[in-house]
């Protein structure tokens, strides 16, 4: 048992299912700005298994892994949307199937 009593399988189940839910918003959605959020919650997802993972192990070592997923994560948001806004600015859509080519 974790805190309050909520079993490391409960933890993992959630991470996994907010991980297929990214995956699946990534593959199936055609906007960017989706496919965005899509790996965002990825990202949240892998996060929330090391957590509770460095919590039932009692090691540092997943709560750093996520520090780091965190940063790369602000990262990829900030360049990522100065991306998004200069496609829209050209393209005037977000739909990726109007974005295929940045050539022209």
């Amino acid at each position: 048992m974790t805190a309050a009593g909520v079993p490391l399988s409960w933890y993992l189940a959630l991470g996994g299912l907010l991980f297929m839910l990214g995956a699946a918003g990534f593959v199936f959605r055609r906007n960017i700005i989706t496919m965005f959020m899509s790996v965002e919650l990825m990202l949240n997802a892998a996060n929330l298994t090391f957590v509770a993972l460095a919590y039932r192990l009692d090691q540092v070592d997943g709560l750093v892994l996520a520090f780091f997923v965190m940063v790369v994560a602000a990262a990829e948001a900030a360049v990522g949307l100065a991306i998004i806004l200069c496609v829209f600015r050209t393209r005037a859509s977000l739909h990726i199937e109007e974005v295929q080519s940045l050539r022209d």
